[in-house]
Order: C-alpha cells, then structure tokens, then sequence
C-alpha cells in the first residue's frame, strides 16, 4: 500500500483502510517518551516537550558526556531525536578541509541508538549533504525543509530523516506563503555584513542594508541570534558559559519554528492525541 505524505494511514483488523490514522500505541495514558541524542542546548528538545512529549536527553560533549559509550534500553522509548554535528558534511567544510575531523561521522552512533532502543519511529535532521540514517527494520523518508517555509525567520536548510517500523512519510506542514527575503541561517561567527554589488565583488556598504555572514562586519549581538532562532529570549539568563559558546551553541540548533513543525508532524504522523504543553 503506498502512504501518500499527506495522509497517513493504517489498516484496522479485518484488513479494511479507515482513511485516517489509527495507531495502537500499546501504553493508553501514558506520554510518549522520546530520547535526544546529540541534544545540544536543546532547541528541538524544547520543541517536542512544547508539543506535550517527555523528552529525556542522551550524553552530548557540551555536558562532558559521550554517545560512543552510551547504550539505551530496549523498548522503553517511543521515539528517538536528534542531529549529529553536521561539520564533516557542511558546506563550510570546503573553506575548512579540517573541519569535523576532530569528532568524526557520528551518524553511525545515531544509527546504533536507535537499532538498541528499538523505538517506533526516529527523527535525524542534519545539513542536506549528509547520508539518510539506515538501521534495518526501519523505513527512513528525507526530505529538505528550510525554516522560513515553517513560519521561522531565515534561510537554514535542513535534511529531515524520518524513520519508521511501519514506512510512513512525515507529513511536514508547509506555509502557502512565506517570507520572500529570510534572513540568512544564524551561524556561531554571525556578523553584520555589507552586501556585495558591482563587478569587481567587493563588499560595499550601502546604508540601511545589511545581510549577516562569516567573517565580515561586527558581530551580530546575541540577543538577535536569539531572536532569529525563534528561542526565547531568556535563553541564556542564567547560564554560566562564555558568549562565545553561547554562539556555538546557537549555531549549532535546530530554530525553534522548524523543530515545532517536526513535532507536530510528528503527532499527526503517529496518530497521538495528546495536549501540547501551554
């Protein structure tokens, strides 16, 4: 039977097709739990607990933890999320040959959490040029989303990977109409910088117009970083790193937009009924 992206469905006993998603999640009451891996500061994280998921979160380097040496129960987790780094296959890796080196291909370790755990379904979003999950049993859908078509303020690109027992497609709700200028995807060394125009490529500065990139510029300040990221803006109020990895950090999430998008795609997907959290 072939499942089209927009409408999931599942057979009843009897083997007649109701049209509409019907899943037996086998725990009745009880909130899906999913596991992060790679969570970061936690921008998809906060994402799914908005949406009304119990999200508990794997080792990451950021809190001295490593995934390489972490193994999950078998069958307690509904779902699994998460974004391995991204440098090894980011387009950025051609300025920097060393770039991802340090860490390595971590998908494979995303890959084996998810065989260990033996969830219903995975979700894996990375930068475009990275390899689709496979772990066997599972049916993995990609597709690319970018943040402005879910209602958030700039340009990323992301590759969503969507893993299920039963192959169905994650049905991502797109925006009839969106922003026509988003801003440019918020990266660690966001800068202020001056739109190049003529033939020569230099960077001109034209007043009252400005674009934000690596290297050019002052700083963009955090707040908007922030901002940009849909996170709110107490973010950081009582963290107690340096303003550079505040930045890392930032860079490095999933907007909050796209991640609430994903969650909500999610739910409908699997047929959960549950109340987001207000």
């Amino acid at each position: 039977m072939t499942i089209p992206d927009t409408c999931v469905r599942s057979l009843l006993a009897g083997g007649e097709d109701s049209g509409r998603a019907q899943v037996d999640l086998g725990h009745t009451g009880r909130t899906p739990l999913v596991l992060s891996l790679f969570p970061g500061i936690g921008l998809l994280d906060r994402a799914f607990e908005e949406e009304g998921f119990c999200v508990v979160r794997g080792p990451d380097l950021l809190w001295g933890g490593d995934v390489r040496t972490f193994h999950p129960p078998a069958g307690r987790f509904d779902g699994v999320i998460g974004g391995p780094p991204c440098q090894l296959f980011s387009a950025l890796r051609h300025l920097n040959p060393r770039a991802g080196q340090k860490h390595g291909n971590l998908i494979p370790e995303f890959e084996r959490c998810v065989a260990e755990s033996k969830p219903r379904w995975f979700v894996m979003e990375n930068v475009p040029d990275a390899p689709s999950p496979y772990v066997p049993g599972w049916v993995t859908r990609r597709q690319l989303v970018r943040d402005v078509w879910v209602g958030g303020a700039t340009n990323r690109l992301r590759a969503i990977a969507f893993g299920s027992i039963d192959g169905w497609s994650l049905g991502l709700e797109m925006l009839a109409l969106c922003q026509s200028d988003p801003h440019p995807a918020v990266c660690s060394d966001a800068r202020v910088q001056p739109v190049a125009i003529g033939g020569s490529g230099k960077r001109k500065l034209i007043p009252g117009v400005a674009r934000t990139g690596p290297a050019y510029g002052p700083r963009m300040l955090l707040a908007e970083m922030i901002r940009r990221q849909g996170a709110p803006a107490a973010l950081f109020s009582d963290s107690p790193f340096t303003e550079s990895a505040k930045r890392k950090m930032l860079g490095n999430g999933v907007p909050l937009p796209m991640g609430r998008a994903i969650a909500q795609a999610v739910k409908r997907t699997m047929g959960y009924s549950f109340q987001e959290v207000a």
